[in-house]
Formats: structure tokens, C-alpha cells, sequence
């Protein structure tokens, strides 16, 4: 039998496993799953390939717990090690600079990802054991060795009496673990890290019942038979091409992955790319909301079938983190800080091939089924619009199939909308017009005012519209949105002719007094007096543009003033003096009857706007019904 010291530049290693990883102490079971799969995998290569003189057959991994024993199992049919091969992957662990180490790891976290970077994959067994055996047979012809190590830099080696090619890794499960113990704790790790690997991982054994032999009685039960619990699926479906796949197929698969979510995608995006980088996956559209709080890190990410996170920033696109599926890339490395992978080239690569084929996909949908494409849009504009305003190479590719419905449910991309609105929505300083609303309910009456003027109106009611006009404004040239209630019907596109006022300067002035004696400032209305057609309303509300769009932008992060966000609504009360009633309340020779007319037409105002509420609600109606007695 051999001793020895594990060959490392320092001797207090397992304290510092257990320190610094203690955190992550859940990945163990991962590291040696991953382990047996490259064994088992490398054993095929030898064997196609010649080298190894053996039958490969059908290997599976297999996880046992010993409960009493305290004890972990994990069993696999790969190639194994020699002696000699122990003493080089085992002992000799590569772990230089330790003073370095120390030093740059002393107030480390959880996301330092050292087993990432110093090769300790195995040895992460010592976050929850107390000691450790490896019973290893090599495919080569030669005996097998049994090595342990009860968590000190010492360890025996001699020879074992195993028959049989791969290795078990027997772990002494130490008393601040004994949660791995539990059946239900194993499983729940090896779904979450390994459900997807390639090779079959056997846990325990499960009851499958069988067909009823031929003439057995109605009322005979099925025979059953005892067969190994496999919990994973090795062949998952980003990892076969997309012609070996019917769409069934993708959504039986978005149904694995999101057993609790009822609602089918929209469609997927496969995604298979070996240069400069690999990279297979497939994202789903699920169906979106206006919410912006909906829920993200739902794509999980994986490194050749092993998971790795569901926190995709950096790698992902932030405006696709609101889709599901899956990533796996060999070049997203396993264990390693977010910020180092922000950092990474390879991953900035792939955050641009994501983005440029979600883009390709988006617009092959538009291009060959438009009706559908119109269908899905209010389920996928948020993320539409949001990809437009963060990715301006997603904008170039949007800019041609991002669409604007109007309020009467056609829709336009932005060249189709310039080309019909041009000749009748471009204003007096050659800009074209965009009117738009956010609420069909709340803007009924000023939508109908110019739609009687044939103005088309967009219906733009996600909760980033604001930036995205924003952006549109600032990439397009003589453009500008605005909203159906932010001016009079004729100040929304500003031509040369305008009405001429039935009442003097002096009359204006006038009206203008009496209008403020009863409509004080704290009411919140700047008061302009306008000369409009005689049967336009007498008292219109309206939100200037600029304001309550940079109001809109500060709420739903940045692009606004500083404070903006928290200042009142503010409104413009346009008073259109050709009105006869407008008239009648400037030459009505009873202050009581004037401020009841006015407070009555400011009232309907407020009411079409949607601000008439609570005790000022309950004030016009019991004078609306005074006036008609």
C-alpha cells in the first residue's frame, strides 16, 4: 500500500474548499457527474476510434444513497484510472500561487467561481464529505486501485479487487451535510443540474406497469415490473438538427422544461452555430404582457448539457431575457463571476449572434405569414420595442417589421404608415405628424375629433412607447408623435390656415378674467383661449406632449427630467371663443349663472378627459340635474 501528501503549494486546501465554496456546496454533485460523463464519453472516442480494445455497450452513471452508512455512491462505466493515473489527476492538483490565492480570495464570495478556475472540480466532494474513496479500474489491462483521503493532504493508495472497467467515488457524508442524505435532496440536484446530460444517470429503480398478457380478466391487475429510475433525457431537443424535429416536438420539449406554465409558446427560435463559436439552444416566445415587471431568467444556460445558471445577463441580450428555452455552449465556462463573463469575448460574440438570429427569425415570420405575424404582435411587441430602443443593430433589423396598429386594428410598418399619412399628417414646418393614443376608453372623444379630420391614429399603449417615440424622433428625420389629446384638433398638425376669433381683444380679455375667477390656478389648468370652428367643443383638456411624455419616461426609467417623475399632471384647458356657449358665458349678466356655466362646461371637459372623480363627480351631477328640472 502507498501514502503520500496530495502535491499542492499549500497544505490547508480542504479548509479552504470548505471556506470559500461552502456557499455553492449544492455543485459537488454536480462536478462528479460531470466527471463520470467526460469518462464515459472519452471511453466512446477511444473506442470508435480504435484505441481501446473494448466493447463501449451501453454505459449509464448510476447515484446511490446509503443512509445508514452515511454514505454517497456515484458509479460510472467509463474509462477509470490507472495507478498511475490517480497519482497524476488526483494528487497532483494544479494550484499555484497560493499566497496569490489567498490574498485575492480572502473576502471571496460564492460567484469567484474558484473551482472554475483552479481544476478543483473533484475536490469540491469535500465541501459535504468527510472523507472520500475512489475504487477505479482503467479499460487498460491493469489492476485497479482503491484511494482515500479523509480530507487532510494525506491519502493511501493500494490495489482493489474491482472487476469491472469505470469508477465509484464513495463519499463519507460529514455531519453539517446530511441533507444529501435524503432521496428527495438527490433528486432535486440531479434534476436541476444534470436532467439534460448525455449519458443515462440512473437513481434508484421506479414501478412500470405492463401490458395485460392476451386473454387475461377485466378485472385482473397489470403486471408490473421493477426498472431503473433514469432521470434524465441525454437527447434533448436543441441537441438534434432542425430537421429531425416536428413543432410538436419543440413544444413537448417547452412543456419539460415548464411543467407549471399553460399557455403554449408563439414559436421557438433553434439556434446551431459551430464558428467562431458553438452554440445550440432553442428560445421560446411565450405570450407577453404590458408588465414590465414580468417575470425574467427563465432561459436557462448550459455548458455541454451540464446546467450552469437561469442568470443570463451579459450572455443574453437584456431585451430577450424575457424569453424561455435553453443555451448550451462549450465556451461559457462552468464556474466563474458574472462580471467575468460580461468580460468574455466568446460571450459577447455570442450576445450578438442571439440578437442578429432572433432578429432573422422575427423577420422571416413577418415576411412569410404576415396575417399571423399581426396576431402575435401584442404578445411580442414589448420585447420588439425594447430590443429597439437597447440594440441598435436589432432597430436596423426592426425598423422593417416592428409594426404600429391603429385604433381601428390595421397595421403599418413605419415606411408603409409615412407613405399614407404623408399628404394629410405633414404640418406647416414640413414634419410629419404621428397621432397617436395610449387608452382607445379614456381618448374616445379626441380620437373621433380627428378621425372626422382623416387623420389616421396609432394605438401605441405599451408601457416604454414614450422612449421608443423618443428614439424614432431622434433616428428619423422631420418626425414627431403626438398624442390625440395633447392640443386642440387643430394645433395637432399646425397648418397655415387658421379660424378667426368672433370676439375682440378686448372681449378675449374679459372672458379670460372671468374664466380665472372661477377656474383658480390650484386646480392645475393653464387657460388658452383659441379660435376654432364654431362646432368644435367649447371647453377642451388637453396634456402637452413634451411634459407628460418626459413625465411617462422618468416612471419607467430614465430619458426624463430629474424629479419629473413626481411632479403633478399638468394640463392646458383650451377654450374655443367661437363657441356660442363660450359666447354666453362672456355676456350673461349674473355672476351666479356665469360661474355655473363655466363650471359645468369645465366639468364635461374633465369628464370626457377621465379626471371627473369622487366628490367633484357627485357636485356635476346633482347640478347637471338642477340645470334640467
Amino acid at each position: 500500500m502507498a501514502t503520500g501528501k496530495i502535491n499542492v503549494s499549500v497544505e490547508n486546501i480542504f479548509p479552504l474548499i470548505k471556506k470559500f465554496l461552502y456557499s455553492d456546496h449544492e455543485i459537488f454533485l454536480r462536478e462528479l457527474i460531470s466527471n463520470a460523463t467526460d469518462a464515459t464519453l472519452k471511453l466512446k472516442h477511444l473506442t470508435s476510434i480504435g484505441e481501446a480494445k473494448v466493447e463501449y455497450g451501453n454505459p449509464i452513471i448510476e447515484v446511490k444513497v446509503d443512509k445508514d452508512k452515511k454514505r454517497i455512491h456515484i458509479l460510472d462505466q467509463g474509462v477509470g484510472m490507472t495507478e498511475d493515473e490517480v497519482k497524476k489527476y488526483i494528487n497532483e492538483v494544479a494550484f499555484s500561487g497560493a499566497e496569490e490565492f489567498l490574498d485575492k480570495y480572502k473576502d471571496a464570495g460564492k460567484d469567484t467561481g474558484i473551482i472554475g478556475h483552479f481544476g478543483l472540480g473533484f475536490y469540491s466532494a469535500f465541501m459535504v464529505a468527510e472523507k472520500v474513496e475512489i475504487i477505479t479500474k482503467s479499460f487498460k489491462d491493469e489492476p485497479a486501485v482503491h484511494w482515500v483521503c479523509d480530507g487532510s493532504p494525506e491519502f493511501t493508495l493500494e490495489e482493489a479487487k474491482k472487476k469491472d472497467r469505470g469508477t465509484e467515488i464513495i463519499l463519507h457524508i460529514a455531519e453539517d451535510s446530511t441533507e444529501f442524505l435524503e432521496d428527495a435532496k438527490i433528486r432535486e440536484l440531479l434534476t436541476k443540474y444534470n436532467k439534460f446530460m448525455p449519458i443515462p444517470i440512473k437513481f434508484g429503480t421506479r414501478t412500470e406497469t405492463l401490458p395485460k398478457p392476451e386473454g387475461a380478466k377485466e378485472d385482473e391487475p397489470a403486471p408490473t415490473e421493477e426498472v431503473d429510475d433514469i432521470i434524465n433525457n441525454p437527447a434533448p431537443a436543441w441537441t438534434k438538427q432542425p430537421t429531425d424535429l416536428k413543432d410538436e416536438d419543440y413544444k413537448n420539449f417547452y412543456r419539460g422544461l415548464y411543467p407549471m406554465q399553460f399557455e403554449e409558446p408563439l414559436f421557438h427560435i433553434h439556434l446551431n452555430v459551430d464558428y467562431p463559436f458553438n452554440l445550440t439552444g432553442i428560445l421560446y416566445f411565450p405570450k407577453l404582457t404590458n408588465d414590465l415587471n414580468i417575470q425574467k431568467d427563465r432561459i436557462q444556460l448550459y455548458q455541454n448539457q451540464v446546467f450552469v445558471t437561469d442568470n443570463v445577463e451579459g450572455i443574453v441580450p437584456e431585451f430577450l431575457t424575457m424569453l424561455r428555452g435553453v443555451i448550451d455552449s462549450p465556451d461559457i465556462p462552468l464556474n466563474v463571476s458574472r462580471s467575468y463573463l460580461q468580460a468574455d469575448g466568446a460571450v459577447k460574440k455570442i450576445s450578438s449572434y442571439i440578437t442578429r438570429k432572433v432578429a432573422d427569425k422575427l423577420s422571416s415570420l413577418f415576411k412569410n405569414n404576415r396575417e399571423d405575424f399581426e396576431q402575435k404582435w401584442n404578445d411580442i411587441k414589448i420585447v420588439i420595442e425594447y430590443g429597439m430602443l437597447s440594440e441598435e443593430k436589432f432597430f436596423e433589423k426592426a425598423d422593417k417589421f416592428a409594426l404600429y396598429p391603429t385604433v381601428d386594428g390595421t397595421f403599418y410598418t413605419f415606411e408603409e404608415l409615412e407613405a399614407k399619412i404623408k399628404d394629410n399628417q405633414t404640418d406647416k414646418d414640413n414634419k410629419l405628424v404621428v397621432l397617436y393614443a395610449s387608452d382607445m376608453e379614456a381618448q374616445h372623444s379626441y380620437i373621433e375629433a380627428a378621425k372626422a379630420k382623416g387623420y389616421e391614429i396609432l394605438l401605441m399603449d405599451s408601457p416604454i412607447v414614450s422612449h421608443l417615440m423618443q428614439k424614432l424622433e431622434g433616428s428619423k428625420e422631420n418626425l414627431s408623435f403626438v398624442r390625440v389629446d395633447a392640443d386642440h384638433i387643430d394645433n395637432l398638425v399646425k397648418k397655415e390656415d387658421t379660424a378667426i376669433s368672433k370676439l375682440s381683444d378686448e372681449e378675449k380679455d374679459r372672458l379670460k378674467e372671468n374664466l380665472e375667477k372661477v377656474i383658480s390656478a390650484d386646480k392645475g389648468y393653464t387657460i388658452q383661449l383659441e379660435a376654432m370652428d364654431s362646432n368644435a367643443s367649447p371647453f377642451i383638456i388637453t396634456e402637452p406632449e413634451f411634459m407628460r411624455r418626459m413625465k411617462e419616461m422618468q416612471r419607467t426609467g430614465g430619458g426624463g427630467i430629474f424629479g419629473m417623475g413626481n411632479m403633478p399632471d399638468m394640463y392646458n384647458l383650451i377654450v374655443n371663443t367661437n363657441h356660442e356657449l363660450v359666447s354666453e358665458i362672456l355676456n350673461t349678466k349674473t355672476d351666479k349663472k356665469r360661474e355655473r356655466l363655466i363650471n359645468q362646461s369645465l366639468d364635461l371637459a374633465r369628464l370626457s378627459k377621465g379626471l371627473l372623480k369622487g366628490e367633484e363627480l357627485t357636485k356635476f351631477i346633482s347640478r347637471s340635474y338642477d340645470m334640467i328640472k
